[in-house]
């Protein structure tokens, strides 16, 4: 069903109206779904009028598709929920860490005493160089596992 909803916007934030429209919900459930939900909390102004994110649009769609689609019950979708949060938590965690286990990588290696830098012999393409291949292989995998800002 998610498929029949309208992409988002590139939008900084969105009023209730334009959630309930991107989500196929209507205003008052999405006010009952964040007393349902605890991880759902828009930044609220001026009179209450809520504002909610990009990543907070996509939550009431999952929550949408859990409820709707797929037939879980309220308190099921909140597990379930908190299942998803956790589970990319943990492989935020994990890409931390793999991260600051290569951190190492980005310093020049050493250069033995007397030997001079490996492009100022000769001009061949250093890309014959299999650790340098390597290193730029890890870099490549860093940057698909760092989060996207």
């Amino acid at each position: 069903m998610e498929n029949l909803l309208p992409p988002i916007p590139a939008k900084r934030y969105f009023t209730i109206g334009e959630v309930g429209e991107l989500c196929g919900v209507k205003p008052h459930v999405l006010r009952y779904w964040e007393q349902e939900f605890t991880q759902l909390r828009p930044m609220k102004r001026r009179g209450n009028r809520r504002y909610y994110q990009h990543h907070e649009v996509l939550m009431i769609r999952r929550i949408r598709d859990l409820l709707y689609d797929q037939g879980f019950t309220i308190s099921g979708a909140r597990n379930k929920m908190q299942e998803l949060l956790q589970s990319e938590r943990d492989k935020r965690l994990v890409s931390e860490n793999t991260l600051e286990t290569y951190e190492g990588l980005d310093t020049p290696d050493p250069q033995p005493a007397g030997f001079a830098e490996p492009d100022t012999l000769f001009s061949a393409d250093l890309s014959d160089d299999p650790w340098r291949q390597v290193r730029h292989e890890l870099h490549e995998i860093r940057a698909l596992l760092s989060p996207a800002l």
